[in-house]
């Protein structure tokens, strides 16, 4: 089927089935990702809403008015606000010279990745409804990913993955196999605020299974890993959101080459 003007001018136009994933173009359409971010952090997570995010039923910041927000959309519901099923928040170096820093600021000292030439992008606020964690979904969000880091010529993405709970010595299989098997090399590597940070380096290597404290991980950190990506050095529990934080890497030519291709070899179709 060829794609209408609208759709060619649009950074990410991916359709699986009833799945459709683009960017928000609407206030709608953001408002309806902060509802689904409300759903899935506060309601679920127990994450605490500010009294303005309680009272209108969406998690919101600062940074939303400035950034990209790739959304999910199921057409079987809607094809528009009311269909948004997944949600991911993106933002790019003079999005974030817009907002006054990245988010990722107020946890960890990015100087390294700041400095790295070419664009650079944050990636968060990650979330998808909880009738629709099927691997059809998360495919579908990393292939929308994959088409804006492509269309923005994105060399270098990053952002806090979070593990559910707020008590690092309970997540210390976890953490230690993160900082003995993939930490960051030192010239991209985020550290995490002095004041916030936690050493990650809670067991020795001979303490924990790697392949059992892998699959304790959370499935977007997995994907993460699976793409070459890096952890920074030091987590950060964050109480306000009921998580603990680890600041990923990845640089974007492993997510072309190791994915991209991997995701669209049968869809010629698509430009």
């Amino acid at each position: 089927m060829q794609a209408s003007h609208e759709d060619a001018q649009r950074p990410v136009q991916v359709e699986s089935g009833n799945l459709r994933i683009r960017l928000a173009e609407t206030d709608a359409e953001i408002q309806a990702s902060q509802r689904l971010r409300y759903a899935v952090f506060v309601t679920e997570r127990n994450a605490t809403p500010t009294p303005e995010q309680r009272e209108t039923g969406r998690e919101f910041d600062a940074y939303d008015a400035h950034a990209d927000h790739l959304l999910v959309f199921d057409t079987a519901i809607a094809d528009g606000p009311e269909g948004v099923i997944g949600t991911y928040r993106l933002m790019r170096r003079e999005q974030a010279e817009r907002a006054g820093q990245f988010y990722t600021s107020d946890e960890y000292d990015i100087d390294a990745l700041l400095a790295y030439p070419g664009e650079i992008m944050e990636l968060g606020r990650s979330c998808v409804a909880a009738d629709h964690r099927t691997g059809a979904t998360m495919q579908l969000l990393w292939r929308g990913i994959a088409a804006y880091v492509l269309h923005f010529d994105v060399h270098l993405m990053f952002g806090c993955a979070s593990m559910l709970g707020t008590d690092p010595d309970a997540l210390g299989e976890q953490l230690a196999y993160l900082y003995h098997h993939h930490l960051a090399p030192p010239a991209l590597r985020p550290v995490a605020r002095p004041d916030l940070y936690v050493d990650m380096n809670r067991l020795d290597p001979d303490a924990f299974k790697p392949r059992r404290a892998a699959a304790k991980l959370p499935p977007l950190l997995k994907g993460y890993l699976r793409l070459g990506g890096f952890v920074g050095d030091g987590a950060v529990v964050d109480q306000d959101f009921n998580t603990t934080d680890v600041c990923v890497v990845v640089k974007t030519d492993l997510v072309t080459d190791r994915y991209v291709r991997h995701l669209t070899r049968d869809d010629k179709s698509e430009g």
